[in-house]
């Protein structure tokens, strides 16, 4: 359950005075990127990825199931090769999957290859090509990617910035918002980076004069010119998202643009956007729909974009994750996820999957002059840092994902999450689960790890089988430890999910990386790509998230009929903010570590894996007190709901102990960062 939690807002015009909030939906997100081939060869792409599934998929495996698509990565990695010789090997080329790298990466061959995604539209105009990608289900996932046919980002923002002068429409090309001048501008404003430049919404008929009424009169400078704009019966208006600092007192930021899309006829053959031309497109049985569930930005004014979203779309902020929450070392940051409220009921989960009306989105802020946040910022500028898209069944997304870049070696990889997040074997632990004496528990730590079933830091083989062991067990021990040497594998998920999910299911959270959240009966799984739209490994850019929400059944106590299931339900992930922020981290100090062991710099790769221990550490000392708050702003939310506000004080004040006691850990570890930092190596 979201806790809400009012934002104050000064008025500048009596609310009488002002048109009327419009409704918005999501729509689609647009990419601006470097380049992209022509549809027919995507489209051979498309056929050969068919045909392999065809012949290779696991009959269990599609139609998205959760054991995954391919038993056998070897012989499907030996009939992906084969089918060069009949489709050669369009977009791709022959790639070695042990040498799969995420950056200088063609997103479009990513989504295609690593989630089963399909082209189905295009826009060919002289200076630019587009193309839409879109998951299986037509209402879903919508995503637009343009680039200009002769020019990188980079040499766009190099050029000479074009004079300001209307320019006519294109013939055949439709729409002013795929013109080369939108991705100069962009380039400009973001280094030359590419991005996600776009956030697209849909709007019900009225909605873009009304909201335009309310920019013109509120928000002047993030008008774009030339807006809003008409074609055949589809209204489009577009704002610039951010101002450079705060509302109203500074500029425009003119990179990221918010676009609503008004199209009040059924015109045959529209999708998403004017000037898009549908093209056909066949989906393989193993690729899953998904929708999209927020859009998250980085900014320098976390006020100013909330009160602008208050002002303008009557947006209110839902959550807020406060720097304790999120802080890595010395890296801190603050977020606070705004959205609508459309009253939409949601009866059931394949409504709550596929509904688009409800928004979220998330905003960050840096609050320190280290981190992710604050060198996305100096690198890049303010910009959408991901957009999340939720599905069914996401071990199998992930699975898919992860055996289609194994056998082909494209598509996407994912953010790695330390395996102490999940459970990892400690004698401690295994004497109280199992019942047994600390030193007896110890005896058999020692003997697993010894046996090879266990690391040195305590991670227990996920191949492991009962019998390998029982016997690496003590003489004399119960044979029903080993069952729980087995669950110290997940066993901080156990403690919070119990037997909710089966072992199976367990084992693939964990293989996959993916983040687990719970808030009362409601799940939440988590994972997030590595990043995309990046040229060099290093290099700061955005990333996708895909989620899904395991919404439970609840009753009205008074009818005994089934309530209509909560919006967002599962929440944010506040126990998975943090370990987003922290892993984002452990990757970057873990890759210089690798990068220093390869120099022969051993003192600058010991500095590096200090700080690696260090994050794990703050991360290992977080998790109790992070569930503590979760379980806390769930019990407040449902003492309200049910009118018990005496209960809902004393849970608001359990959580904002433990919000004390997370900046206590929070300052105890930005003490030994900067210990570390001030006693770095040279090269650091």
């Amino acid at each position: 359950l979201m806790v809400r939690r009012l934002y104050r807002c000064h008025w500048l015009w009596p609310l009488s005075k002002m048109p009327a909030v419009p409704l918005v939906s999501f729509s689609h997100v647009h990419l601006y990127v470097d380049s992209v081939k022509g549809l027919d060869e995507y489209k051979k792409l498309e056929g050969k990825l068919n045909e392999f599934c065809s012949i290779s998929a696991s009959p269990s495996g599609r139609g998205g199931s959760s054991v995954g698509c391919f038993g056998d990565i070897a012989a499907a990695r030996a009939s992906w090769e084969a089918l060069g010789a009949t489709h050669g090997h369009p977009c791709t080329g022959q790639r070695d999957p042990e040498q799969w790298n995420s950056s200088t990466q063609d997103i479009i061959e990513q989504m295609l290859v690593g989630l089963g995604w399909r082209i189905t539209a295009v826009c060919e105009r002289d200076d630019t090509r587009s193309l839409l990608v879109t998951s299986r289900d037509s209402a879903g996932v919508q995503v637009v990617v343009t680039a200009h046919k002769t020019a990188t980002m980079q040499q766009l923002a190099e050029q000479a910035a074009p004079r300001a002068e209307k320019r006519p429409r294109q013939e055949g090309g439709g729409s002013r918002h795929f013109d080369a001048s939108n991705l100069a501008r962009f380039a400009k404003q973001q280094r030359g980076r590419e991005g996600i430049a776009v956030l697209g919404f849909a709007m019900q008929a009225g909605g873009v004069e009304q909201l335009h009424a309310r920019y013109r009169e509120r928000h002047p400078k993030l008008l774009l010119t030339q807006t809003p704009d008409e074609y055949d019966g589809t209204k489009v208006l577009e704002v610039y998202a951010y101002y450079k600092g705060e509302r109203a007192t500074t500029d425009a930021d003119p990179a990221t643009v918010l676009r609503f899309v008004e199209s009040s006829v059924a015109k045959p053959g529209f999708v998403v956007l004017p000037g898009l031309q549908p093209v056909a497109a066949d989906f393989d049985g193993t690729s899953l729909p998904a929708f999209c569930d927020h859009w998250v930005s980085n900014v320098f004014s976390r006020t100013s974009f909330l009160e602008t979203m208050q002002d303008t779309l009557g947006f209110t902020p839902k959550v807020d994750f406060n720097a304790g929450v999120v802080a890595a070392g010395e890296a801190q940051i603050e977020s606070t996820v705004t959205g609508n409220d459309p009253k939409t009921v949601i009866p059931d989960a394949s409504v709550a999957l596929k509904d688009q009306s409800q928004v979220y989105l998330p905003t960050n802020n840096a609050l320190s002059e280290v981190g992710h946040v604050h060198l996305y910022l100096k690198e890049i500028g303010q910009g959408v840092q991901h957009v999340a898209s939720k599905v069914a069944d996401l071990p199998a997304l992930v699975q898919r994902a992860n055996d289609f870049r194994k056998i082909t070696g494209a598509g996407l990889s994912f953010l790695s999450i330390p395996r102490s997040y999940y459970g990892i074997l400690r004698s401690q632990c295994l004497s109280k689960a199992a019942g047994i004496d600390v030193a007896t528990a110890e005896r058999c730590v020692e003997a697993v790890t010894k046996a090879g079933v266990c690391s040195q830091t305590g991670e227990v083989d996920l191949n492991v089988t009962l019998e390998r062991v029982v016997a690496a067990l003590p003489a004399g021990v119960d044979v029903k430890v080993a069952q729980f040497v087995l669950q110290a594998r997940y066993s901080n998920m156990y403690s919070l999910l119990r037997d909710q999910v089966s072992e199976e299911t367990y084992l693939k959270i964990v293989r996959n990386n993916i983040l687990v959240d719970v808030q009362g009966e409601d799940l939440l799984f988590q994972i997030f790509t590595s990043k995309i739209l990046q040229r060099e490994s290093g290099e700061e850019a955005p990333f996708f998230e895909f989620i899904q929400r395991v919404c439970s059944e609840r009753k009205d106590p008074a009818t005994g009929e089934p309530k209509p299931l909560r919006p967002g339900c599962g929440g944010f992930g506040i126990r998975n903010f943090l370990t987003l922020f922290l892993s984002i981290e452990v990757s970057k100090a873990a890759k210089a570590r690798f990068d220093a062991l390869n120099a022969g710099r051993a003192r600058l790769a010991a500095y590096y894996g200090s700080m690696v221990e260090a994050f794990t550490a703050q991360l290992d000392e977080s998790n109790p007190v992070l569930t503590a708050i979760s379980d806390a702003m769930t019990a407040e939310g449902e003492a309200l709901e049910r009118g018990d506000r005496d209960a809902a004080a004393a849970h608001s004040e359990a959580k904002a102990r433990g919000q004390q006691d997370l900046m206590a850990i929070s300052e105890k570890y930005k003490d030994i960062m900067r210990d570390l930092r001030m006693a770095a190596p040279a090269g650091a």
